[in-house]
C-alpha cells in the first residue's frame, strides 16, 4: 500500500473514532485522539492512558478554579 493510501486510510479511522468520541462526550480534538491512538499502538494500556487524561483534566479544571478564586481576591482588593 503507497504511503498516500495509508495516509487517507489513517485519516479515515481518526474522522470515524472522532465521530465516536463525539457521541461518547469523550472532549477529545482530533490531534488529541490521534496522539492517544498512536500511543495505544505502541502498546500504551489504553486504561492506564484514560486514567492519565482523567486525572489531568482533574488537575487542570483545580488550577483553573484557582486561578478563577485568585482573580475574584485580586478583584476585591483594587476594589477596596
Amino acid at each position: 500500500m503507497p504511503d498516500t493510501d495509508k495516509h487517507v486510510a489513517a485519516q479515515q479511522v481518526v474522522d470515524i473514532l472522532y465521530e465516536i468520541s463525539i457521541l461518547l462526550n469523550c472532549h477529545l480534538d482530533r490531534r488529541t485522539l490521534s496522539i492517544c491512538i498512536s500511543m495505544i499502538e505502541r502498546d500504551v494500556n489504553p486504561e492506564a492512558l484514560a486514567q492519565v487524561i482523567r486525572e489531568l483534566r482533574q488537575q487542570a479544571q483545580l488550577v483553573d478554579q484557582l486561578a478563577s478564586h485568585g482573580n475574584k481576591s485580586t478583584q476585591r482588593e483594587c476594589i477596596e
